[in-house]
Parts: C-alpha cells; sequence; structure tokens
C-alpha cells in the first residue's frame, strides 16, 4: 500500500511564497506519475500540475503556470510543490497524488491510485 502525506501548508499574504511537500511510503518511488490537486470551498477539485517519473517532465494548470514548480527527489520519496507570487484564488486544500499505470501525465484525478490527506494553503489578499 502506498501512503501519501503533505506538509508546508499555511497562511500567506498574497505574493509570497509557499513550498509544499509529499511524502511517499511503501513502494518504489520512482515507478509513480506524481500530482498535484485543490479544492477550493465550494468548488471542484482541479488539477495544479504534474510530474514524471523520472523528473524530466512536468505539466501545468494553466492557472499556475509560470507561478507553480513540481520536482521530485526520487532519493527522499519526496515530492515538492513550489508556489510563488501566491494570489488569493489559489486559497484550497492542496493533494498529491501517485499513479504508477503508463506515462502520460494525467490531468483527471480519477486516473490516481494513491491520495494525501491534504494540507491547507490560505493567501490573504
Amino acid at each position: 500500500q502506498v501512503q501519501l502525506v503533505e506538509s508546508g501548508g499555511g497562511l500567506v499574504q498574497a505574493g509570497g511564497s509557499l513550498r509544499l511537500s509529499c511524502a511517499v511510503s511503501g513502494r518504489t518511488f520512482s515507478l509513480y506519475i506524481l500530482g498535484w490537486f485543490r479544492q477550493a470551498p465550494g468548488k471542484e477539485r482541479e488539477f495544479v500540475g504534474a510530474i514524471s517519473k523520472s523528473g524530466s517532465g512536468a505539466d501545468y494548470a494553466d492557472s499556475v503556470k509560470g507561478r507553480f514548480t513540481i520536482a521530485r527527489d526520487n532519493a527522499k520519496n519526496t515530492v515538492y510543490l513550489q508556489m510563488n507570487s501566491l494570489k488569493p484564488e489559489d486559497t484550497a486544500v492542496y493533494y498529491c497524488a501517485a499513479v504508477a499505470r503508463g506515462q502520460q501525465l494525467w490531468r483527471n484525478g480519477g486516473n490516481y491510485d494513491y491520495w494525501g490527506q491534504g494540507t491547507q494553503v490560505t493567501v490573504s489578499a
């Protein structure tokens, strides 16, 4: 069984930065495509970004492109989401997710098999 644990959320002012971490345990980390999703109150969960198994490729939602960066450390079994130039509309619970099938960087959360519990990010105006 794969377990994912997010950390690093908190309260930050608009324009500030946060780095989220997601520690993955249970299976060989490098076998998994890793994604980040978020869900704001009253809204559906949305794709933020995903990173390939090797870390050489990444995909981002248009709303975060140029501001957020995903990286993974296969030696530490951890994936990161660096968030810069944060906006109030980035306020949400952020989740990491993992899937081992294929090579595609899935934008649909339904394609991911494992999820973390989420970490709250609040951006004040």
